[in-house]
Formats: structure tokens, C-alpha cells, sequence
């Protein structure tokens, strides 16, 4: 499988679970408050979801670039539903910054 469709895949398999484009607007609108527990639980998938895509294997640096899960996760943190010191934050961060060391350059 070329970089492009492994690219491709890693996109869509994040974007499927991605809490900004459906529930971060209800916490917005006072509709979910961001200490949900609910919420919670579909924030932390979507983090262990994020941590395996990152790992997966034939990611460029490139396509690394384009899959950083920092501006998410930091939108995330301003709405108050994550905190930066969370585990799985660190953790998502920690395998994030492990992959680009990894991956190769093209």
C-alpha cells in the first residue's frame, strides 16, 4: 500500500470518532457540559483511537505532519474537556513524537 492510501486511512479512521465535529459544538451551546461522562468516554476512544493510527506503519514524517494531533487536542483543552496533564493526552503525545523520530523521511 503506497504512503497516500495508508495516509488516507489513517484520516478517515480518526475523523470517525473525532469529538470536535459533533460534540464539541453542544459543549458550546451549554447543550454537554465538558466534565460529561459521557463525553469523557468518547474523548479518551478517540485519544487510544488517535495513539494507534499514529503508530501505524508506512507513515512518512510527511503524513505525520498532516495527522498531528496537537491543534485537536489543544482545541480540545481550550474548550476544558481534556486537561494537559491527563494520561492519555501525555501518552498520545509521547507516541506521537516517537513516530516522527521513526518514520521515514518519503
Amino acid at each position: 500500500m503506497d504512503s497516500e492510501a495508508v495516509l488516507q486511512r489513517a484520516i478517515g479512521t480518526i475523523s470517525q470518532s473525532d469529538p470536535i465535529i459533533k460534540l464539541l459544538q453542544q459543549v458550546k451551546l451549554g447543550k454537554m457540559k465538558p466534565a460529561d461522562a459521557g463525553l469523557r468516554a468518547i474523548v479518551e476512544a478517540w485519544l487510544a483511537t488517535y495513539q494507534k493510527v499514529v503508530a501505524t506503519p508506512g507513515l512518512t514524517k510527511a503524513a505525520l505532519s498532516r495527522i498531528n494531533p496537537s491543534p485537536r487536542v489543544a482545541v480540545l483543552i481550550e474548550a476544558g474537556v481534556l486537561q494537559a496533564s491527563q494520561p492519555a493526552v501525555q501518552s498520545l503525545e509521547s507516541a506521537f513524537s516517537s513516530a516522527v523520530a521513526q518514520a521515514p523521511s518519503e
